[in-house]
C-alpha cells in the first residue's frame, strides 16, 4: 500500500496562514522558515519541500497579500455614486494596510533581500489594479474625473499606500480625529484636482 502523501495542499495552506501570522508577530527581522515550521507544527524540510526556500515562502506571502486585498475589494458594493465607491476602495486599502502592516510591506516595499520579484510577482497586483481602474473608469464616464484611468489608479493606490504607511508608523497625527482629517484632506484634494479638468473649457 503506498505511503500517504505528507506534503499536501492542505498543509501548504496551513503553513502559509501560519507564515502570515508569524510575519505579523515577529516582523521581517524575526521571520525564518524554522520559526514558521515550528509554529505550524511541521518540519523545516517540509516547508522547504512545499515552498522551495525562504524566498519561495516570501513569494507565496506576496501573492497571498494581493489575494486577500482583492477579496476585500470584491466585497465592496457598487452604488449610484462613483466617487463614493472610489473613496471606498481607498479606505479599503487603508484598512488592509492598518491590519496587515508587515504583509503590506512585503507586497509594496519588498523588504527581504533574498526575494527578487520576477514577472509573475510583478503582475500579482494586476487584479487589484484592474479593480481600481474599473472604479476610476466609472468616475471618468460620469464626468467626475478627467485623465487616463490607469494613471489615476496608480496615483490613488500610491496615495493610499503612503498615507497608510504614515498612519501605521504613527506619523500622521496624534489623535484619530487628526489622522482621519488628513486622510479626508488628501483624498478630497486629489480627487478634486483630478476632476478640475472636467470643467475647463
Amino acid at each position: 500500500m503506498p505511503r500517504p502523501k505528507q506534503r499536501t495542499q492542505q498543509l501548504r495552506d496551513h503553513v502559509l496562514q501560519v507564515a502570515v501570522v508569524t510575519l505579523a508577530a515577529d516582523g521581517v527581522a524575526g521571520f525564518t522558515t524554522r520559526r514558521v515550521a515550528r509554529q505550524a507544527q511541521t518540519s523545516t524540510p517540509a516547508v522547504y519541500e512545499l515552498f522551495g526556500d525562504k524566498a519561495g515562502l516570501v513569494r507565496a506571502l506576496f501573492f497571498e497579500g494581493f489575494r486577500q486585498l482583492r477579496r476585500q475589494f470584491d466585497q465592496l458594493a457598487e452604488s449610484d455614486d462613483p466617487r463614493a465607491d472610489l473613496v471606498g476602495v481607498i479606505e479599503t486599502v487603508r484598512g488592509f494596510v492598518g491590519r496587515n502592516p508587515v504583509l503590506a510591506q512585503v507586497m509594496f516595499s519588498r523588504p527581504f533581500a533574498d526575494f527578487d520579484p520576477g514577472p509573475a510577482e510583478l503582475s500579482a497586483g494586476a487584479a487589484v489594479r484592474e479593480f481600481i481602474v474599473a472604479r476610476v473608469r466609472r468616475c471618468i464616464d460620469a464626468g467626475i474625473l478627467s485623465g487616463q484611468e490607469t494613471d489615476i489608479a496608480h496615483v490613488l493606490l500610491a496615495l493610499a499606500q503612503g498615507l497608510a504607511a504614515q498612519e501605521t508608523a504613527g506619523c500622521l497625527g496624534t489623535s484619530q480625529a487628526s489622522v482621519d482629517r488628513r486622510w479626508e484632506l488628501a483624498i478630497r484634494a486629489t480627487l478634486n484636482g483630478l476632476g478640475a479638468a472636467v470643467n475647463k473649457p
